[in-house]
This record gives structure tokens, sequence and C-alpha cells, in this order.
């Protein structure tokens, strides 16, 4: 049974004004004096839907942040303000973002669809398809566009994502691992 298909859209003046979000949002953790204390208000209702949502940053085409909300716990638009924030200065692989950083900083946003059990491995599809692994207290997610950015086939995928999990390559295999999937809109 194939997962019921992410139907999410937004208007270009919402991917505009969550574009702007996630600058404002570092810009004014950079420089606090005057910045505002919270996201300005949405232009839309779709805005305040509750959604999971990862802010990536890039620097020079190398990852230097993602941090994520998986469930939509939150309205969307304070979840990428707070994603925001977290991707540039709580991400423990890298030191906090530096005000040089930021202006040659390019970064994406990816909105989740609901997170379903997976009802066959070969079912998933790259591009399409996101990750969660989970076994014994140990998990890892990989969003939509990494094995396409990376040219994985889909079992290298799945392999990849396991390995994010800290589990053995070939975990998903297994019954005992759990393999959750979900789609996203990423700009």
């Amino acid at each position: 049974m194939m997962a019921k298909e992410f139907g999410f859209a937004l208007a270009d003046e919402e991917k505009t004004y969550l574009r702007e979000l996630v600058q404002l949002s570092i810009a004014s953790r950079l420089s606090p004096a005057g910045a505002p204390s919270g996201p300005p208000e949405p232009p839309t209702r779709t805005l305040r839907e509750h959604l999971g949502a990862f802010v990536t940053l890039k620097l020079g085409g190398s990852l230097r942040g993602c941090i994520g909300n998986v469930r939509g716990t939150g309205e969307l638009y304070r979840t990428v303000w707070d994603m925001a924030r977290s991707a540039a200065f709580e991400d423990p692989r890298f030191p906090p973002l530096t005000p040089g950083e930021f202006e040659a900083m390019e970064y994406e946003i990816s909105i989740l669809g609901p997170i379903e059990s997976c009802p066959d491995p070969e079912l998933v599809e790259v591009g399409r398809h996101g990750l969660i692994m989970s076994r014994d207290g140990h998990s890892g997610l990989l969003l939509p566009q990494v094995p396409v950015e990376w040219r994985w086939d889909r079992e290298t995928f799945l392999d990849q994502t396991c390995v994010k999990a800290g589990l053995p390559r070939d975990a998903w295999r297994e019954p005992a691992t759990t393999i959750l999937w979900f789609e996203a809109v990423v700009f």
C-alpha cells in the first residue's frame, strides 16, 4: 500500500515570506540590538498549519547546518523561525555561524508531510521519499533531496539512512528495524 501523496503546496508569496524569515531569524540572533524578538505575522493561514520543517544551511555547496522538527508540533512559520536559528547556532556538528558566513550562506527549507510506516522498502522512491530508520534507541533521518544530491540508488539510500542512525548498513533488511517514510516540499 502506497502512502497518500503529500498534496501540500505553497504560493510564491508564502515561499518568499519563509525565505525572508530564515534570514531574519539568523540575522536577529547575530545582531540582536533592535531586532525583532520573534517572527513577523505570516501573510496566510497556510503558514499557521502544524507541519514539520527542516532548515538546511550551506556554504560553498557544503553542509553548514541542518536542524528540523520532524512532526508538526507548532505553527509552520514559527517552526521555520526556530529551525533556522537552531541550524545556524545549535547544530552540534558545527560551530555557531559567524556574520561573515551569514553573508555567503545558502539555505533550503523542507516542509514535511505526514510520517508513516513504510510498508515495503522496494516502494521507496529516490527524490520523493525521506526516510527515518530506528532500532534499539538509535534513529536517523535523511531528507528526500539527500540521495539525489549524492546520486544514490534506492538501496544505497536505505543503507545510508541506517548509517546515519548508527546502525549496520543493511539493518533496514531486518524485521527489528522500523522504517518510516515521508514526502516533503523543498525549496
